[in-house]
């Protein structure tokens, strides 16, 4: 068996640190100086590329910080950076010295301004806004100065409550059904206004000043690279959950609310979902356990409240309700595994001129951490393949656009599903040789015609998938120019496992950098991404999405190629790709999305808006003129017709939400211009398939 490199390297890890931090003490027992002292101390020994800790990364932390607290140079002002400046150079020994004193005075000043700003907003927002004076607002903060004075930012907060204002204001006045007064309405917005702001500074308020230096943490964390990232215990859990598709609770999704926590959606499959015991709008206002006297939740903070009601499988929640109609009534509700399904993988299929062809949708790679077996995206991929099979599809689409990546493990394992026996990807970690994670069953899942879609926001796993796919020329990739281009992997370390003595509580985690990883080909995706055998632009062709407009991303770069051979599936598999290529530049709607494309990077990059109604109204009638050019891709329909699989019709019986959710998935399939050009690449390659034609001969001469 190969040694795991990773496993090993973090094992001595966990082992030096735990070492270095046995007899660590700090005064007062501060878990801020043991929290930056231990993650600095990681990144030293184990990020793929540790960063000195000089005055150029000081400097960086201190614009970073500062940017990070006041994106809209709407709090400090400019004598606050004044005072700041003297620690520009300081950070990184303080860093070194286990010091947070810049964090301690940003933070201190940030409280007292943000309190100052609730004041502001409101008494700018008692005033009437002349909509009638000829000013604009520059909407790019970047490159602003903060305000020299509190009369200055008074009047910063007032363009700004004003911009803010002006969109409601005028839908207020298209939509005046009571016929009231113009007067009347810009009162009205303004109180929309004050409402969504009171709400969000209910957010702020109710974040504790460990929250706040979770944020300087990750400042620094993020100087090494966009993807090394600092998980509080709270935010562990939640990255668990979206790993794994799956959590233990009640399976609803609330929302904060003056009077307590309010349901805003009901999974399906979950225990209130089966039970019908809580229905959308319904408001929680107190939470018991299982016969105890139950706590009130009205005010306290989501996060908490959630804690509260959430609890192991098996276990009973009692909550007190206020229904929609205003009754209340308490519910008790036995928790349970509740399982994500927007997350999993599905598939659908579709006939066109006689064939029938499947796609499977893959939102993540997702993986139960604590049990591979238990769920993940390979074992269940494999399973809509043989369902799609049985159905007898003559294609398979695999639909990865969106999807952000995930478990490295599922995507070796996916893509033997679709190739004999090979390499799959090339890891390097820090100065050392590289490792080759191969497919060694040499079983063939599917050995029909394959397309992979991509776009944009394919990233990290995608890509892996993608690339190796290409390399083998086992499916024709189709999609943005590129995918997103993150081509490194990283490893959650729990911080609590390298103290050997921590009476902090649960230290939380670090996603830490450790490898890079690079296509069979020697080549790697960081920056560069995969670029798609079939360009499609959509409509974010132009915009600023991939791993290159990240902050510190590492540089891309190429070692040798792995011993691989290229599938010998498809007979003329050049000639498939510029068919598909001639069929796009042909196609009007395909030029009307580029062009819709370049149109909303030239909206972007508009930052200089009228606070002026006439001029205002002007800008949105001119804009709407223009997207009406493209409404009729809106409109686009390849009149294909979508089905689910029969497993899930039987489903639909006993679950309409689910059913609901699939028609809507169907129809958007229906006007998805590029999923009909991959089943267009699908009939090409059915028509080309070596393995596919020496079927049909053998079965003409049986």
């Amino acid at each position: 068996m190969k040694k795991n490199f990773t496993l090993a390297f973090l094992v001595i890890l966990v082992a030096v640190a735990s070492c270095s931090f046995t007899n660590k003490s700090f005064e007062n027992d501060d878990k801020d100086k043991l929290l930056l002292d231990l993650i600095t101390y990681v990144l030293e020994k184990g990020h793929y590329e540790p960063k000195n800790l000089n005055d150029s990364f000081s400097s960086n932390v201190f614009d970073d910080f500062i940017d990070i607290l006041d994106p809209t140079k709407r709090y400090f002002l400019a004598s606050d950076l004044r005072e700041f400046e003297k620690y520009r150079f300081m950070i990184d020994d303080e860093i070194k010295n286990t010091d947070i004193t810049f964090f301690n005075i940003v933070y201190q000043r940030l409280m007292k301004r943000m309190g100052e700003a609730e004041e502001i907003y409101k008494d700018v927002l008692e005033t009437p806004f002349d909509y009638s004076k000829q000013e604009t607002i520059n909407i790019d903060y970047k490159d602003q100065e903060f305000a020299a004075s509190k009369k200055q930012l008074r009047e910063r907060w007032r363009q700004q409550l004003k911009y803010n204002t002006l969109g409601v204001y005028d839908n207020k006045l298209n939509e005046n059904e009571d016929n009231l007064s113009e007067s009347e309405l810009e009162a009205e917005a303004r109180k929309t206004t004050e409402n969504t702001l009171s709400e969000f500074f209910d957010f702020v308020n109710d974040l504790e000043r460990k929250d706040w230096f979770v944020q300087y943490i990750n400042t620094i964390v993020d100087e090494f690279d966009p993807h090394t990232y600092y998980f509080a215990p709270d935010d562990k859990e939640r990255f668990d959950i979206g790993m794994s598709g799956k959590f233990e609770g009640i399976g609803a999704r609330l929302q904060k609310k003056p009077e307590g926590a309010k349901v805003v959606e009901i999974i399906s499959g979950g225990p209130v979902w089966r039970e019908q015991s809580l229905e959308v709008g319904d408001e929680i206002l107190k939470v018991g356990q299982d016969g105890e006297e139950p706590t009130d939740i009205v005010g306290m903070r989501l996060d908490d409240a959630i804690k509260l009601i959430k609890g192991p499988k098996g276990s009973i929640v009692d909550l007190t309700v206020r229904r929609v109609d205003g009754t209340i009534e308490e519910v008790s509700i036995t928790r349970d595994v509740v399982m994500l399904e927007e997350s999993y993988a599905k598939s659908a299929t579709v006939k066109e001129e006689g064939n029938k062809y499947g796609l499977i949708n893959l939102p993540k790679f997702y993986v139960d951490f604590e049990d591979y077996t238990e769920r993940n995206a390979a074992t269940d991929v494999a399973k809509e393949v043989e369902r799609l099979k049985e159905e007898g599809v003559e294609g398979i689409i695999l639909d990865l656009r969106d999807n952000g990546g995930g478990s490295l493990k599922t995507v070796v394992d996916m893509a033997g599903l679709f190739i004999k026996d090979g390499p799959i990807v090339q890891v390097r970690s820090s100065g050392q040789r590289k490792e080759v994670h191969e497919d060694k069953d040499e079983r063939i899942q599917w050995d029909g015609p394959l397309v992979i879609l991509v776009n944009e926001l394919s990233a990290s796993a995608s890509e892996i998938l993608a690339a190796a796919m290409q390399d083998y020329k086992r499916a024709v990739v189709i999609g943005s120019k590129q995918t997103f281009g993150k081509g490194t992997v990283q490893n959650v370390i729990p911080l609590d496992n390298i103290v050997r003595s921590n009476e902090h509580g649960n230290l939380g985690a670090i996603k830490l950098t450790t490898q890079k990883f690079y296509r069979i080909n020697g080549g790697s995706t960081q920056l560069e991404g995969v670029k798609s055998d079939i360009v499609v632009p959509d409509r974010y062709s132009y915009i600023d999405l991939g791993e290159r407009d990240q902050e510190n991303p590492l540089e891309w770069d190429r070692i040798s190629a792995a011993d691989y051979e290229a599938w010998d599936g498809y007979i003329d598999f050049e000639t498939t790709i510029a068919n598909s290529k001639k069929r796009m530049s042909e196609n009007p709607y395909i030029e009307l999305i580029e062009e819709n494309a370049k149109w909303l990077k030239e909206q972007q990059d508009e930052t200089t808006v009228s606070l002026n109604y006439d001029a205002y109204k002007q800008r949105e009638e001119k804009a709407k003129k223009k997207s009406e050019q493209f409404k009729s891709l809106r409109d686009y329909d390849s009149e294909l017709t979508f089905e689910s699989l029969k497993y899930e019709t039987e489903l639909f019986t006993q679950d309409s939400v689910l059913r609901e959710k699939r028609n809507r998935w169907h129809k958007n399939l229906a006007k998805d211009i590029y999923v009909e050009e991959a089943i267009n690449v699908l009939k090409d390659l059915k028509l080309n398939n070596i393995k596919g034609a020496e079927r049909r001969l053998a079965s003409v001469k049986g």
